[in-house]
């Protein structure tokens, strides 16, 4: 192993560590990864208000696309497509991240661009690959709408506002919680998983994997570069897909050489519904992540048999939305 593995490998492990050993990321179990929470107390006609701003086309410059174009409810909250299709017809840079559970992300966007849903939504009518418009273009067209400008002044003092606008598609999609069996099983219903996806929950322990996948949102709340144990991208671009500006991941944001290459973890709940895989989408299948996790971020090799356990626990993430 090479100086720079033997310091991946040494991240790694503190990570991995820091991960069990954190009062935050435990439950009262003793497990790394914590049950759902309750939904967050919210005005129901908020929550309906942002539901409706969420599929209204009108925040794009064309009025082609909304928020649900993207974040597809009949594929757990994100899009079967490697690269979404904004305003204009311009294709997104990055896989298309769920919005269900997002509210629990330490920071959105692969980068970790925007620190809140709230900021998310300027960011997102701004971007020219997304709705490629302004506050003032969007506002122009939401004001002509006479109950949706009624509705508003019923529930902000200031009215309707990119302020106000934000906030109502945050509070929504902060309710897009998915409890799953397997928060049953650590809330105790021990057969509420079968056995496969218990020695499959096993083994995505015993690996690592909790490392960087645990907490209530099983990701979504730390930063970690993108082939910890191997060089991903090469090995990407020797198979025919080259480095992209976007493979710079969250350096784009800070332009610190450190981050070169660092994402946001993703939270694994729901993933067995959110193929391609990873902020390229160069996985099409689930079990194909679980191989390029093992040989990148792990730097081991594992029966397959055990591989296929991990994948079926993974299944036994997926949730419900009840709006």
């Amino acid at each position: 192993m090479g100086d720079l593995k033997r310091r991946a490998f040494r991240i790694a492990v503190m990570l991995s560590a820091m991960a069990a050993g954190s009062a935050q990321a435990q439950t009262p179990t003793g497990e790394p990864i914590s049950p759902l929470p309750a939904k967050p107390a919210a005005d129901p006609r908020k929550v309906a208000l942002g539901s409706r701003l969420f599929r209204d086309v009108r925040f794009a410059k064309d009025n082609s696309v909304s928020c649900v174009s993207c974040h597809s409810f009949q594929h757990g909250g994100a899009d079967p497509r490697p690269l979404s299709v904004g305003a204009g017809g311009k294709t997104h840079v990055f896989n298309t991240p769920t919005v269900w559970n997002s509210g629990l992300n330490f920071r959105q966007q692969w980068t970790g661009g925007a620190a809140s849903l709230e900021e998310l939504t300027g960011l997102v009518v701004k971007s020219p690959r997304v709705f490629n418009s302004s506050w003032e273009e969007v506002l122009g067209k939401l004001n002509q709408d006479a109950q949706l400008t009624r509705d508003f002044k019923d529930l902000y003092p200031e009215g309707m506002t990119a302020r106000s606008i934000s906030d109502a598609l945050a509070v929504y999609q902060r309710s897009l919680l998915t409890p799953s069996r397997f928060d049953r099983y650590l809330q105790g219903d021990a057969n509420a998983i079968t056995a496969i996806e218990k020695r499959g929950y096993e083994r995505f322990k015993a690996y690592g994997c909790v490392g960087c996948h645990q907490g209530v949102n099983i990701g979504g709340n730390m930063f970690q570069r993108f082939g910890a144990m191997g060089d991903y991208f090469k090995s990407r671009s020797a198979a025919g897909k080259p480095l992209t500006d976007a493979d710079q991941g969250r350096y784009n944001v800070t332009k610190k050489p450190e981050d070169r290459y660092v994402f946001k973890v993703p939270s694994l709940r729901n993933v067995a519904l959110t193929p391609p895989y990873f902020h390229d989408a160069s996985a099409k299948t689930l079990e194909e992540a679980v191989e390029v996790m093992f040989r990148f971020q792990l730097g081991r090799t594992a029966p397959r048999d055990d591989k296929d356990a991990i994948v079926k626990f993974l299944g036994s993430l997926n949730g419900e939305i009840k709006e």
